[in-house]
């Protein structure tokens, strides 16, 4: 698989051009979200490990620049980034190569880690991921490995929040499981700070039906406190795709 794949139309971040530091056919991932497009972790991994070259990634990326428009580099892909050990070297890299700003999804279970949490320090653009208020719920939805414990993550999300100078937005993706949930998640989100909550719901291909309109537009106003933007209000701008294949396997569907 390419490295540098899209770029992907975002509601969240306009034109988004995507670096995949896992890259693999197959899931590398530390959680099992009931939600997931790309189907089922078949192995959850919590050790960082080497996936990409920054070389390859110096190379896919300075060809793709000449030939697209984008407004922002993301780190995101066949997996969790933040398990790439080489995530800091690749941010400079990139940084070398375009004045774009750099961002990154993830799914926040690497934030316990003071090495990553300052890697991610040299990011313009964090979003992190909190889909739950309770452990019970954090392990119905998110489904993690056994090692990742809910209150290290939202302790890990509070320390990156002390040192990060960029636009840290949390993300919240509801479905029927904790659609309920959504005054205690914004007293969460509240204790962090966020420049930004998004709130999302699975709209591409998932084995979760999607909450409605109505829902979702009652669950944002429990966040109405915050700078809130949700996946059924904001726009996607157009894009000229790199290669739709490449896309269409981080994505299973293309929008």
């Amino acid at each position: 698989m390419k490295i540098v794949y899209g770029p992907v139309s975002s509601w969240r971040l306009g034109r988004s051009l995507g670096v995949d530091l896992i890259c693999r056919q197959y899931k590398i991932c530390s959680f099992d979200c009931i939600y997931c497009q790309l189907g089922r972790t078949e192995k959850l991994v919590v050790d960082r490990n080497r996936y990409i070259s920054i070389k390859e990634l110096k190379v896919e990326l300075e060809e793709a620049i000449k030939n697209v428009q984008f407004d922002v580099v993301t780190l995101s892909g066949t997996g969790e980034p933040t398990l790439a050990d080489n995530l800091g070297d690749s941010v400079v890299a990139i940084k070398e190569i375009t004045d774009k700003p750099v961002a990154i999804l993830t799914n926040s279970s690497m934030l316990t880690y003071s090495e990553v949490r300052k890697e991610l320090c040299q990011l313009d653009i964090v979003v992190a991921k909190l889909d739950a208020p309770t452990p019970e719920l954090f392990r119905r939805i998110n489904r993690p490995h056994d090692r990742i414990k809910f209150g290290d993550i939202l302790n890990g999300l509070r320390e990156f929040r002390k040192i990060y100078t960029g636009k840290f937005s949390l993300q919240m993706m509801f479905v029927d499981d904790n659609k309920e949930y959504a005054k205690d998640m914004a007293e969460i989100a509240r204790s962090m700070e966020p420049d930004e909550v998004q709130i999302n719901t699975p709209l591409r291909e998932s084995p979760v039906k999607p909450l409605s309109k109505t829902e979702i537009s009652e669950i944002a106003e429990h966040f109405e406190s915050f700078n809130t933007i949700t996946v059924y209000t904001s726009e996607k701008p157009p894009v000229k795709i790199l290669d739709k294949d490449e896309l269409i396997k981080r994505r299973k569907t293309v929008l």
